[in-house]
C-alpha cells in the first residue's frame, strides 16, 4: 500500500462517518470477518488478504477494499490485543445492528466466509470458526424471514 492510501486511511479511520460512502455497510461486513478470523488466534495474512480479494469482487474499487481489509484487521487486533472488544462484544453488536438495519444480513457471505476456514490448520480453531458460521447462517435466516 503506497503512502497517500495510508494517510488517507488515517483521516478515513478518525473520520469515518463522514468520509466514507456507506461506512455502516462497510464496518458491518468488516465485523463479520473479524468475528470469523478472530476465532482463530493463528491467523495470519492470508486471511487479510482474502477479505482484500472478497472487498475488490463487491466493491470493485481497490481504496475501498484496503479499507475493509483494514477495519477488519483493526477490530480483530482489538479482539487478540483484549483492547475493549472481544468475540461475544462483537456478536452482540452484529446482532444489535441486524434488529436496526435488516437488510444488513443479505452482506453475511456465507460462502467467502467459508474460505477463511480453508486457512485453518488447528482443529479446535476451525470447528470454533464453523460454529460461528453456522451461527451467522441461523442469524441470517432468522433476519431475512
Amino acid at each position: 500500500m503506497n503512502l497517500s492510501f495510508k494517510i488517507k486511511h488515517y483521516f478515513f479511520n478518525a473520520f469515518r462517518e463522514i468520509f466514507v460512502h456507506h461506512h455502516g455497510s462497510l464496518e458491518f461486513r468488516a465485523k463479520i470477518f473479524a468475528l470469523v478470523i478472530a476465532a482463530n488466534p493463528d491467523a495470519g495474512v492470508d486471511n487479510f488478504i482474502h477479505v482484500k480479494n472478497y472487498g475488490l469482487k463487491i466493491y470493485k474499487d481497490e481504496d475501498r477494499a484496503n479499507l475493509l481489509m483494514l477495519t477488519t484487521k483493526e477490530m480483530v487486533n482489538k479482539i487478540k490485543e483484549k483492547n475493549g472488544l472481544d468475540i461475544d462484544t462483537l456478536i452482540y453488536n452484529i446482532q444489535k445492528q441486524l434488529k436496526v438495519v435488516p437488510r444488513y444480513a443479505h452482506k453475511i457471505d456465507i460462502e467467502a466466509l467459508s474460505e477463511l476456514t480453508k486457512l485453518t490448520y488447528d482443529e479446535d480453531n476451525y470447528l470454533y470458526q464453523k460454529n460461528i458460521l453456522e451461527f451467522l447462517e441461523k442469524l441470517k435466516k432468522e433476519t431475512l424471514k
